[in-house]
């Protein structure tokens, strides 16, 4: 598999009171197309600043990010936010869907903005809402939607597209249990059948049951990376 997202020794440091503060401490990892990996971690860790340093959201204080073999902070500004819209898939805590277009023109918004929306792009939207379990929401608002119901229209948002990258933040902050493991399980697929790179922060252990590998951060650095499939089970059985 191809290395489809790269940070190399990747610094990002802020000045409080005089003092220096490295929230991502020379971080280095790769993730693989079709490759899903966990973010943990407790709160001031750096995993949501390391993210955003992902996504061409933050620039480093030193380091490199590179997505499909490109350097993210040797574009320009115009070119990075274009690169980002082509490449990067983003799913956030809350859906954020526009509450005055249906599901599958949501979707379909992601297309429009980019003058992409055709004939196979509409039909594309609806496939991948009906793979999401949506067939029956299509032309529903997100008021008449589930929180769940309405992350699984965010997670088709953000692959319409095709991006390399699907980076999620806290995709399961603001569901119970069940749904969680519904939107998350729904994700690995994704990624797994459609080849992309996939990185999620969360808080909530149970969920790295559905990741291929987990990367633990502690004070802006990697502590541990674990890949087995026994201590992913494992870990996701710890209470927290």
């Amino acid at each position: 598999m191809k290395t489809a997202l790269q940070a190399n020794t990747v610094l990002k440091t802020y000045q409080n009171a005089g003092q220096t503060i490295n929230a991502v401490d020379h971080v280095s990892i790769e993730v693989k197309a079709g490759e899903f990996v966990a973010l943990v971690g407790p709160s001031g860790s750096g995993k949501t600043t390391l993210l955003a340093l992902l996504a061409g959201l933050l620039k480093p204080s030193a380091g490199q990010v590179l997505i499909d073999n490109s350097l993210l902070w040797q574009m320009n500004d115009a070119q990075r936010t274009r690169f980002r819209g082509d490449k990067i898939g983003f799913i956030f805590q809350a859906s954020n869907l526009v509450p005055f277009l249906s599901a599958q023109e949501n979707v379909e918004l992601m297309l429009k903005l980019k003058g992409r929306l055709d004939r196979s792009g509409k039909a594309r939207a609806s496939d991948l809402l009906n793979r999401l379990g949506l067939g029956d929401r299509l032309n529903n608002l997100p008021s008449q939607m589930s929180g769940g119901q309405q992350q699984r229209v965010a997670i088709a948002r953000a692959l319409i597209h095709e991006p390399a990258v699907v980076l999620a933040d806290e995709p399961t902050a603001s569901l119970d249990t069940e749904r969680a493991y519904q939107v998350v399980q729904t994700l690995q697929s994704l990624i797994h059948e459609q080849k992309r790179a996939g990185i999620m922060v969360t808080h909530d252990l149970r969920m790295c049951r559905y990741v291929d590998r987990v990367i633990r951060m502690r004070d802006g650095k990697v502590a541990q990376i674990i890949e087995s499939k026994a201590d992913l089970l494992q870990l996701s059985n710890t209470d927290h």
